[in-house]
C-alpha cells in the first residue's frame, strides 16, 4: 500500500511538472522566437528591431510562425528541467545531510546550480538546435525555382553525400576556368566536377539553415556532432544561469523566511518551524531569480544561437580536423566558444530573454504549486 501511494505521488508531481513546463513554454514562446531572430539576424552594420522581425515573420509565415518549433522546445525543456532540478536536489541533499535545520547555504546552491546547468545542457542541446532552426525558417524565404533546378541536376553521388546542398554555379564555372589549361578529354568536365564533394564544399556555399532543420537532414549533412553544436558556450550559459538562479532563489527565499519569522512568539529556531511561504511569494521569487540569471548569461546565449544557426557540412569539419584548424579569438573566447565577430552582438535581445525567463519561471513555479495543491486536495 505504501509503495502504491509513493508511485501515485510521484506520478502526480511528474504530471504537474510536465503541465507547468508546457504552459510556461506556450506563453513565452513568441518572446523566444523574436529573441532568436534578433540574435541570428543582426550584424554589426545592421541591428534588427523587434518590429522588423515581427513584420518579417508575419509576412512570410503569419503570426503562427511565432510558434514554429514549440513542440521541440517543450520536449527538450521538460527533460532538461527534470535533469536540472533532479541533479540540484541530489547535490543539495548531500550538503544538508546531518544538519538540524536542513538549510542550504547560498554558496552551496551556487555550486549545485553549476553542475545542474551542465547536465541540463547535455540533455537539451539537440532539441534546442532543431527548435532554433525551425524558428529561423519561419522568417526565411523558400527556395526559388533556380535553386530547385540546380539541385535536380546534381548527380546521384552528390545528392546522396550532400543532401539539400545548393550549387553555386558561378563558383563552379570559375573552378572550371582554373583547369582550362589541362587537356579536356572529358566531354563534360562540369558534370565530372560534380562527382567530388570536396570541390562543392570548397567552391560553393552551404545550404541555407532553413533547409537543414529536420533531424534527418542535420545528421545526414552535418553528422551527429552537429546536434551538440556550440556546446562550450551552452555549458557556460546554462551553468551560469542555473548557478545564479538557484543561489538567488535560496537567498531571497531565506530573506522572506526571516521576514516572516519576525514577531513570531516563540522565535522559531529552524526554518521549518516558520511554515511554508505563500505560493504567490514563491512565484515572484522564481521570476526575479530567472530574470537575474538570464541577464548574467545572455552573452553566451547569443553566442550559442549564432553558432547553432551555422550549417557546417561534416566534410568541412573533417578537413578542419585534418588541417588542425585553430579557432580565432582570444583564449577566453576560444574556451567559451565566442567568435570574435560577435563581440558587439552579445547583448542583442537581452530584454526579450530577461522577460521570457522571468515570466516562464513564474508561470512554471506558480502553475506547479497550483496544480499540486489542486490534485492533492482532490
Amino acid at each position: 500500500m505504501d509503495e502504491l501511494l509513493k508511485n501515485k505521488t510521484f506520478a502526480v508531481h511528474a504530471a504537474a511538472a510536465s503541465w507547468s513546463v508546457a504552459l510556461g513554454t506556450a506563453i513565452t514562446y513568441p518572446l523566444d522566437t523574436l529573441k532568436v531572430l534578433i540574435q541570428v539576424g543582426s550584424s554589426t552594420k545592421k541591428q534588427l528591431a523587434v518590429a522588423d522581425v515581427l513584420y518579417r515573420v508575419q509576412a512570410l509565415s503569419g503570426y503562427s510562425g511565432l510558434y514554429n518549433g514549440v513542440g521541440w522546445l517543450t520536449l527538450g525543456r521538460t527533460l532538461g528541467l527534470g535533469v536540472r532540478f533532479g541533479v540540484y536536489e541530489l547535490l543539495t541533499a548531500f550538503y544538508k545531510d546531518g544538519r538540524a535545520d536542513g538549510n542550504v547555504h547560498v554558496s552551496e546552491a551556487l555550486m549545485a546550480g553549476f553542475a545542474a546547468g551542465m547536465m541540463e545542457c547535455l540533455v537539451s542541446s539537440p532539441f534546442e538546435l532543431i527548435k532554433l532552426r525551425t524558428q529561423v525558417a519561419s522568417a526565411s524565404r523558400v527556395l526559388n525555382s533556380q535553386s530547385i533546378a540546380e539541385k535536380s541536376r546534381a548527380s546521384s553521388l552528390v545528392s546522396r553525400l550532400l543532401p539539400r546542398y545548393s550549387l553555386d554555379m558561378t563558383a563552379m564555372t570559375n573552378s572550371l576556368g582554373l583547369l582550362s589549361t589541362l587537356t579536356t578529354k572529358q566531354a563534360n568536365m562540369l558534370d565530372a566536377l560534380k562527382e567530388y564533394p570536396w570541390m562543392m564544399t570548397g567552391s560553393g556555399k552551404p545550404p541555407a539553415v532553413s533547409n537543414v532543420r529536420m533531424p534527418s537532414d542535420i545528421i545526414s549533412l552535418e553528422g551527429w556532432g552537429a546536434l551538440w553544436r556550440g556546446l562550450r558556450s551552452g555549458l557556460v550559459r546554462d551553468s551560469i544561469f542555473c548557478g545564479i538562479f538557484f543561489s538567488s532563489w535560496q537567498f531571497l527565499h531565506q530573506a522572506m523566511l526571516n521576514w516572516k519569522a519576525v514577531g513570531m512568539d516563540p522565535v522559531p529556531r529552524y526554518d521549518n518551524e516558520v511554515g511554508p511561504l505563500s505560493p504567490i511569494a514563491v512565484t515572484l521569487v522564481a521570476g526575479v531569480s530567472g530574470s537575474f540569471a538570464a541577464a548574467a548569461s545572455h552573452g553566451f546565449d547569443t553566442t550559442r544561437s549564432r553558432s547553432q544557426c551555422t550549417v557546417l557540412p561534416k566534410y568541412v569539419s573533417m578537413e578542419r580536423k585534418f588541417l588542425k584548424w585553430s579557432k580565432p579569438g582570444k583564449r577566453f573566447e576560444r574556451l567559451t566558444g565566442i567568435h570574435p565577430a560577435d563581440r558587439n552582438l552579445l547583448l542583442n535581445g537581452i530584454w526579450l530573454r530577461v522577460a521570457r525567463c522571468g515570466l516562464a519561471s513564474s508561470v512554471i513555479v506558480g502553475s506547479y504549486f497550483f496544480t499540486i495543491s489542486h490534485l492533492v486536495s482532490n
